[in-house]
């Protein structure tokens, strides 16, 4: 059965003194150094920022929240050796994200053996942005609840958005060569040759992450072959560098991203961008009537960087859900709870589906414009441009069957 928040969380309060608070600490398993630091610090940002109106607001009851960082070095036996610092501290709530689909697989295959092999002391994985679609497929795991939606589900709605788009004749696909990049191109391509048969891939290219300094070699083949628009997945300073190259180049094609909000990128995109850049995500930072608005604003305030984590908002909001359900903290009673959750996100309803843990919500195509105190109220960056939402493909449309056989605890 399906749990369900018939009150908004964002209203509720505990009643001062009812209670005493008790601390629940979530470690943030991501990138503090290297090449994407900017993203990875910015993010760490925005989990403090939402824990503490959390707290302040009483979102889970008598408990409150510590963000507890740890930097993975964008490594995947990095987190695994961290998960083991994580265990030691009793930590037993991990959000990861930013930092990759094989940073993500490989955190959820070590906490599910860790589980598995340590009654009473489980540990339960937040996954905010990791959309490799494995994750919630072959290799889901009980104890992994994805807030973002993957990949698949993305590239689903893009292609539904690009098959009224009659001018677009050829495709570029640049992704980074991981899984999450990987299944972004497979699916691009499956897609589009359902939607828009007559569309011709004339490139697909995968690019080593965070280790290419210069993408105009990457640039000049696109251009090349001739491309209308290109389909990237990239992330972070390497779609940065992307965009840059492309504006050198003088290069006139759409690019449709998965990640065109990254720190770092919107910067970069400027004026060039105008109409061009496009972002297919669940989270839109434009949205009138929802408290993203609200977010972005204040956020910006306290820390003059953009609030770009919808899907980490959406993760805490769904973790004081379960915890208000348990009336426990306790892992187990916990993830009983997530298990189908329904609530309400920084974007509208969001149903954490109980037969892989993959957040059914409605996801957004956006397109980079001019600040115009409207459609667009929020600039990314100083640029005075930001994301004007073109399209919308509800929840139910935007479902996908998923192959996950889900191992439950007994």
């Amino acid at each position: 059965m399906k749990k369900t928040i018939t009150a908004s969380l964002f209203c509720f309060a505990l009643a001062a003194g009812a209670q005493p608070a008790q601390t629940v600490r979530i470690a943030t398993l991501d990138m503090l150094s290297g090449p994407m630091t900017g993203l990875g610090q910015n993010v760490l940002k925005s989990f403090q920022y939402t824990a503490r109106i959390a707290n302040e607001e009483g979102w889970a009851g008598p408990y409150k929240f510590e963000i507890v960082p740890f930097d993975n070095k964008l490594s995947p036996q990095e987190a695994v050796t961290l998960l083991n610092a994580v265990i030691a501290k009793d930590i037993r709530y991990v959000v990861q994200g930013a930092s990759s689909s094989s940073v993500g697989i490989a955190l959820s295959e070590a906490i599910e053996k860790h589980n598995a092999r340590n009654p009473g002391k489980e540990i339960v994985y937040l996954n905010y942005a990791s959309q490799a679609p494995v994750l919630t497929n072959e290799k889901c795991s009980y104890w992994h609840f994805r807030t973002d939606a993957n990949s698949d589900m993305k590239v689903d709605a893009l292609t539904t958005y690009l098959a009224g788009q009659k001018g677009i004749k050829k495709i570029y696909l640049l992704n980074p060569n991981y899984a999450y990049g990987q299944e972004t191109a497979r699916a691009s391509r499956e897609s589009l040759a359902r939607k828009r048969p007559d569309i011709e891939i004339v490139g697909d290219d995968l690019h080593p992450t965070a280790q290419v300094k210069d993408f105009a070699p990457y640039v000049a083949k696109i251009r090349q072959a001739g491309a209308d628009a290109v389909i990237t997945s990239s992330v972070g300073s390497d779609l940065a560098l992307i965009v840059r190259a492309a504006k050198d180049f003088g290069l006139g094609v759409d690019f449709y991203t998965l990640n065109g909000n990254n720190y770092g990128v919107p910067g970069t995109i400027g004026a060039a961008g105008e109409g061009r850049v496009k972002l297919v995500s669940t989270f839109n930072p434009n949205d009138p009537g929802r408290r993203a608005s609200d977010i972005q604003s204040n956020f910006k305030k306290q820390f003059d960087e953009d609030f770009i984590n919808g899907m980490g908002f959406n993760a805490i909001v769904a973790l004081s859900a379960a915890i208000r359900n348990a009336k426990s903290a306790e892992p187990v009673k916990v993830a009983a709870q997530l298990d189908g959750l329904r609530f309400d996100g920084i974007n509208g309803p969001v149903t954490l589906r109980q037969s892989d843990h993959q957040a059914q919500q409605a996801v957004f195509v956006q397109s980079w414009e001019k600040v115009d105190g409207k459609t667009v109220r929020h600039d990314q960056e100083g640029t005075g441009f930001g994301w004007k939402q073109v399209a919308s493909v509800d929840a139910n449309v935007a479902e996908l069957p998923t192959t996950c056989r889900m191992k439950r605890p007994d």
